[in-house]
Parts: structure tokens; sequence; C-alpha cells
């Protein structure tokens, strides 16, 4: 009969934020030594999935929506929603700046990389889903390249394309009644074109955020040839523009977004308060990106969904 031997063991008491070893002396059968010490390796193993939701996706539900195009093309986009939410009735189509190529990636409902992780509406969607709001970004058609040019973002084709996408995410959230779309930077092309293109009644509103007030600018900078001399009263839809006072970009001057709301009718929202900038002027890290005011942006824009524009008025904010 083979004898018991005297072995040092790991004694766990895991709580959470606490790691509590101990050892005990212990007489154990020398087969138990191997199970043992392998249920030790995997108890000291973190939780993966907590490790690997990245800050822009914490709280959301999220899924990937891929339609297919004539010509092999497809359009895809992320469909996210707050995690114990009601079921959303507001959609909103979310366009980013520049390239205005997303590329996203999801794994377990997340969306765990894109080629725009730091662009002001992908990082702040967390605090516009909720409620009964619902976001979906809106990537660029996979034959577009490297980056999704301002031709193409006002063509009818985009509004088709875009279309397509918010009704394959529509049929997977059937309760929404209503779809807003919001732009930023060179996605407010498409916050502009995109409901020019579709018949009445399509959605419910437009808001456009940082949106290029300075297109016909000199070299180096490249021409949004749309947007030059654009009338935002050709929308004839609630409408509206969001923009920092202290936009550093030369293509997004704040001084010609109350040119353009003033000539239009169209209500200004002037956002005064910002964190640290940090990078290019026209990056997301700086006011063109509402850097450090990013949450209460979304919760503005939230209620603009849900209440409707409003008037133009100036709103400042302490940041995060």
């Amino acid at each position: 009969m083979r004898s018991d031997r005297v072995r040092w063991y790991h004694r766990l008491m895991v709580a959470p934020g606490e790691l509590v070893v101990s050892c005990r002396r212990l007489r154990l059968p020398r087969r138990s030594g191997f199970l043992w010490f392998a249920f030790l390796a995997l108890a000291l193993v973190p939780p993966v999935a907590a490790q690997e939701i990245p800050q822009h996706a914490q709280g959301l539900s999220e899924r990937l929506v891929t339609v297919a195009l004539p010509g092999g093309a497809v359009q895809q986009g992320v469909l996210s929603t707050k995690i114990g939410a009601p079921a959303p009735t507001q959609l909103v189509a979310l366009f980013p700046g520049v390239p205005s190529v997303v590329r996203p990636v999801v794994e377990g409902e997340v969306m765990v990389r894109s080629s725009l992780t730091g662009n002001f509406l992908i990082r702040a969607r967390r605090h516009l889903a909720g409620g009964a709001v619902a976001t979906l970004i809106v990537d660029c058609r996979s034959d577009q390249g490297a980056e999704c040019s301002a031709a193409y973002q006002a063509s009818k084709q985009r509004y088709l394309d875009v279309a397509q996408l918010i009704e394959a995410a529509r049929h997977q959230m059937p309760s929404v009644i209503s779809v807003w779309l919001v732009g930023t930077s060179l996605g407010t092309v498409s916050s502009a074109f995109v409901p020019l293109h579709a018949p009445p009644g399509v959605f419910a509103g437009t808001i456009h955020t940082a949106t290029i007030t300075n297109p016909n600018r000199p070299p180096p900078f490249v021409r949004v040839e749309p947007l030059i001399g654009f009338d935002y009263r050709r929308i004839g839809i609630p409408q509206a523009v969001i923009h920092h006072i202290n936009d550093p970009c030369p293509a997004t001057p704040f001084a010609m977004a109350q040119r353009i709301a003033e000539a239009s009718g169209v209500p200004l929202v002037a956002i005064a308060g910002a964190g640290q900038r940090r990078g290019d002027p026209c990056e997301a890290q700086s006011e063109h990106g509402f850097i450090g005011v990013e949450r209460s942006v979304m919760q503005e824009i939230q209620k603009m969904v849900t209440g409707g524009v409003g008037v133009s008025r100036r709103l400042e904010f302490k940041p995060d």
C-alpha cells in the first residue's frame, strides 16, 4: 500500500478585487498532486471577459450588422444598446470623421477594435445609448478604400447603402420607431446629404457636430467640395449644429458655424468647456472632438433625439 506524502499547497480565498493565499500542511495522495496544481493554475487566471471590454464599449451590448451590396462590396455597422435598458424606440446612425472608415471587429457582443476608436462619436457612444436610444456606427462601404470620400458621402449611393444598413438594424430591433442621423467633422457630409436623398418621413432629424464650416480650404488641406456653398435649408427635416466655441481646426471655425446657423435658421448649440487638448487640432483629442466633455455633449444629443432639437443656446460643461 502506497504511503501518503506530506505536501504544501496554497488555499485560495477570492473575492472581488481581492486575492488571499494561505499555506497549510496537508497529507495528499501522490496522484492528487497534479490535479491540485492544475486547479491552482486555472484559479490564478484572471477573468478574460472583464479585462477585454474597452472603455468605449463599457455597459453596451453590441452586434455587427452586415449587408451585401451589388458587385461584392459590403456595408457594415455596429448596433449598440445599453445593457439592462428597455427596448429602444430611437435609432441614431453615427457618421464618424476622417477618414470615416471604421472596419469594426465585434467579439462576444463587444466592439473590441476598429480603425477609428478614438473618434468622438465612437469613443463616446456609450453616453448616448440608453433609455429609448440605440446607436448604429456606420462604416464606409468596403470598396471605398482607406478613406470614405466626401464625393461618395454626398452621393445617392451613400444614402442607398446606409438605408439598407438601417433596414437590417431595424429588422434586428423592431421596437425602433424613428431614426436620427448624427455626423461629426467629415461625417457631416453624410448627415447633410443622406437626408437630402431620402423620401419624406424616412428620418426624424439630423445633427451636425463639429461640422465642416470652411470646406474651401487652401492647400495642403483637402477641399470638401460638396459642402462649398451648401444650403442647409434644403434638408427639410429637424436639424441642429453642435459646435465647440474653441474648435481649433481650420476646417471647422466656430465663427463660420454661427454664420451658417443664422443664414439657414438652424439651431446652434454652442459648447464651452474642455479637457486637456492633445495632438493635432483637427483630430479627436481637442475641442474639435469635444475632449473632456463628451459625456455632456452626448447627453445633450440624447435629449434632442427624444425631445426635439430646441432653439439656439450656449452650454458650458465642466470636463470629466
